[in-house]
């Protein structure tokens, strides 16, 4: 427990306000952690994902539970003292129904193949199973817990500590502000879906709450644009699921790859508008020829088109005050697809 130690004494202010003052570093949150991004070696052979349509995908369905923890494994971009940093495949659920193929399921194999014995590995952070990017995992419970009030502490204070990619069929305008909208889950026709809710910017009433609207905030600015598309930062100020996909889809900018939302922003006579969320089914993105073919996609590969949404940054209090930075490469995809589209980073 020494590692754990360790980090409990660096992170132990954490809980006292502004005055936040630790060493992650002690724990290896260095320069170190920074640069090394390229996973480690699996030391299996290949799993399905080459067969697929689109390189780095993965369909858990596919894999038994030892090639999953080969392919975490291979996915550590950093492990220092009891934190554990991977960058998760899109397609891997991180919790999901008994009996599935999920990250959670497979975290005690998980624990033991990177050598941390009975010190078994926890979600500290980490996106849905659309999404691909960084998590962090952590074998202490006391890191854990400190890392989390840390994560409270900057949304209350509106510092963002997350920063995505994605790609977005359209480009908005603005480059740069902030989105905010007032979201709720609803059941349409069966799905768990987010609806935009028509309620007052200030903070939602008693009622609103009980009802389970949220108010949301996220910055983003446009990095890079071509073919009609754009890359777009993204930092979420508030925690929601689906919260920065649907956001883009109120700029009519949907994310390339979203079959969730996207089919709420029409097009008539080249002028894109909104559809009413209650009544717009999920249905595959539709993409306009000249797009499928920049991308070199025939229409049935595009309905296979995964989420363009990566957690590429997060940040971590260090010493002195300097947020250390944890960075997570793009899935080839993804960079096939920057790289199709003219989108310089």
């Amino acid at each position: 427990m020494g590692g754990c130690n360790v980090v409990g004494r660096v992170l132990g202010s954490l809980g006292q306000g502004p005055e936040i003052r630790t060493a992650c570093k002690a724990a290896g949150f260095g320069t170190e952690a920074r640069h090394r991004l390229q996973p480690r070696a699996s030391s299996k052979r290949s799993t399905p994902l080459e067969n697929q349509p689109f390189r780095g995908l993965l369909q858990p369905e596919n894999l038994s539970r030892e090639q999953l923890v080969d392919l975490l494994r291979a996915s550590v971009v950093d492990q220092k003292g009891p934190l554990v940093t991977l960058n998760k495949p899109q397609g891997l659920p991180v919790t999901g129904k008994p009996g599935e193929l999920t990250l959670l399921s497979v975290l005690p194999e998980l624990s033991q193949s990177l050598g941390l014995g009975e010190r078994e590995l926890q979600v500290v952070r980490a996106s849905g199973k659309e999404t691909s990017g960084l998590v962090l995992l952590s074998s202490c419970p006391q890191t854990a817990s400190r890392l989390q009030k840390f994560f409270t502490y900057s949304r209350r204070a509106q510092k963002p500590i997350a920063t995505y990619w994605a790609v977005t069929d359209g480009i908005p305008v603005p480059s740069e502000g902030k989105i905010q909208a007032a979201l709720k889950r609803e059941c349409i026709d069966g799905l768990d879906l987010l609806t935009p809710q028509v309620v007052p910017v200030k903070p939602p009433s008693r009622k609103d709450i009980l009802e389970g609207v949220k108010r949301t905030l996220s910055h983003y600015r446009v990095v890079a644009t071509g073919s009609g598309c754009a890359l777009v930062q993204l930092q979420p100020l508030t925690v929601f699921p689906s919260q920065l996909q649907v956001h883009m889809v109120l700029q009519l900018c949907p994310v390339l790859g979203d079959h969730r939302y996207s089919a709420r922003v029409s097009t008539v006579l080249g002028q894109r508008f909104l559809l009413p969320a209650e009544s717009t089914k999920p249905q595959r993105q539709v993409l306009d020829e000249a797009l499928l073919r920049r991308l070199h996609l025939t229409p049935s590969q595009a309905a296979q088109l995964p989420l363009h949404l990566h957690l590429h940054c997060l940040h971590l209090p260090g010493a002195r005050d300097t947020p250390v930075e944890l960075l997570a490469p793009l899935p080839p995809y993804f960079s096939r697809t920057l790289q199709y589209l003219g989108l310089q980073q």
